[in-house]
């Protein structure tokens, strides 16, 4: 299941030590670089994708839906393996149709996806999502729709596959039982992770940090998460049944909007890029790695413990936020 997939990023991706903020805060640091998966500048979807293009593929389409923010990671990347599949690409994105494209806008542009935009909220741009599989459908297009950030079962293999990546990387760095921190949103990562720890008997103690809020018409990000692990359950014959109290949510970093830039991104930003030359965006991994340095700094959990975080990605979203930082 795991090696049927269509080839999108350059695999593993570096796992390193991060020696000046190990001695800043008294941990040991390391650092997952999903940042430089390859695909259209990287970022955790192309694991996801890898799973879901060949999806794709296999069902005989030539189209590809899916949606998102105006500086979506997922759909920057969407649209690049489009590009790489042979696949046409369709991107519904939020709000008005700006002036100047930036960013990620940017880049889904020059890639070549039609840009499709909408000031409806979520329940609303599902709605226009269903609208535009329907009307391409009644010109002959064969649709397939990849849901927000990727988050399904298939696309959640992404990740079983890189737990399997990682265990070999612990392995070599001697390596026990690390903290791994991250951004969780759609949940997708995180179930791939939460089920590649049951699949290949890895021991880690995962510190998932939401970055949005929930809005009342969706499930939780728990009950996102339980839905795909309840399907990997099956899929993948194990013994392990999860439930809702199994799955680790660090919330409490998440009060401003999503995208919406604080002081807490600018210093996860400035610090990392100040201290090890590595950039962070400010939608997720500016709000996950902030969440892990304050854990830190408060020494929530014991001093000297090794500590991964996985940066997912996120870099073009930077230069849309230039005013801001």
């Amino acid at each position: 299941m795991l090696s049927h997939k269509f080839n999108l990023g350059f695999f593993p991706t570096p796992l390193h030590f991060l020696k000046n903020l190990s001695e800043q805060l008294d941990y040991q640091i390391y650092i997952k670089r999903d940042d430089q998966t390859g695909l259209a500048t990287g970022g955790n979807k192309t694991r996801k994708l890898e799973y879901l293009i060949r999806n794709a593929l296999d069902g005989g389409y030539d189209t590809v839906i899916t949606a998102g923010a105006q500086q979506s990671n997922h759909c920057r990347q969407t649209a690049a393996a489009c590009v790489l599949a042979g696949l046409e690409c369709h991107l519904l994105l939020n709000n008005n149709k700006p002036k100047t494209f930036q960013g990620n806008l940017l880049l889904d542009n020059l890639l070549g996806a039609n840009l499709h935009f909408s000031t409806k909220n979520t329940k609303g741009r599902n709605d226009d999502l269903i609208e535009l599989k329907t009307s391409l459908e009644k010109i002959g297009k064969k649709v397939y729709l990849i849901p927000i950030g990727g988050s399904n079962f298939t696309g959640s293999l992404g990740y079983v596959s890189a737990m399997k990546e990682l265990s070999v990387q612990l392995s070599q760095e001697n390596i026990k039982k690390p903290y791994i921190f991250f951004a969780t949103s759609s949940g997708g990562t995180q179930s791939g992770m939460m089920l590649g720890e049951k699949l290949f008997n890895i021991e880690t103690i995962l510190m998932p940090v939401q970055i949005d809020k929930i809005k009342d018409y969706q499930l939780s990000l728990e009950n996102e998460v339980l839905k795909i692990l309840q399907e990997g359950e099956i899929k993948f014959q194990l013994s392990k049944t999860f439930k809702l109290n199994d799955i680790p949510v660090i919330k409490g970093y998440n009060f401003a909007e999503y995208g919406q830039l604080t002081d807490n991104e600018r210093y996860a930003i400035n610090l990392l890029a100040k201290t090890e030359g590595i950039f962070l965006d400010p939608v997720y991994t500016g709000r996950a790695f902030f969440g892990m340095t304050d854990i830190l700094r408060n020494k929530k959990i014991p001093t000297g413990s090794d500590v991964i975080f996985w940066h997912t990605g996120g870099t073009p979203a930077l230069f849309s936020y230039a005013e801001g930082l």
